[in-house]
């Protein structure tokens, strides 16, 4: 077997959608692997957001009854941004990245305001609405569960 055959059978298996190619002739042994490398991909999931005033009502009905003074939440017009999956939550694209957003930061619709990391995916959350972040209410590398609060936004 020449270098002429040998460099055919690699193209082969380059173009053709096997991984693993062996062949044995005349005692001369080939075997030409091909290591396939799974592909990241990046999903925009954008963020639903939930007034925090229609929370605060239902939370508001559902006292414990146990005659401790508890303080009502206030009604307030800021919107809640929301896990839209489970996955672990990261501010900054890299570890060497300021975070997208922190608190008192003004945002846009649209603008990415966190990562959730979700079976080797990497799903960038948006902002639905402008405003101003009041509160990032989870932390770096913290697991987060569909429908858990993110951020609480000031619309604009």
């Amino acid at each position: 077997m020449d270098f002429k055959e040998i460099k055919k059978l690699v193209e082969l298996v380059e173009e053709a959608q096997i991984t693993h190619l062996g062949l044995e002739e005349d005692g001369v042994k080939i075997e030409i692997k091909k290591e396939v490398q799974a592909q990241s991909t990046s999903v925009v999931m954008p963020a639903s957001p939930t007034p925090v005033a229609q929370m605060a009502a239902v939370a508001a009905t559902q006292s414990s009854g146990n005659g401790s003074h508890q303080e009502e939440p206030k009604a307030s017009n800021l919107v809640e941004v929301k896990a839209q999956m489970v996955g672990t939550f990261y501010d900054s694209p890299n570890p060497d990245s300021p975070p997208f957003v922190k608190e008192g930061d003004s945002v846009k619709s649209g603008q990415i305001l966190c990562i959730i990391e979700a079976m080797k995916l990497f799903n960038e959350i948006e902002s639905e609405v402008n405003g101003t972040i009041e509160k990032v209410c989870v932390k770096l590398g913290d697991s987060v569960e569909f429908g858990q609060v993110l951020f609480l936004v000031n619309p604009a």
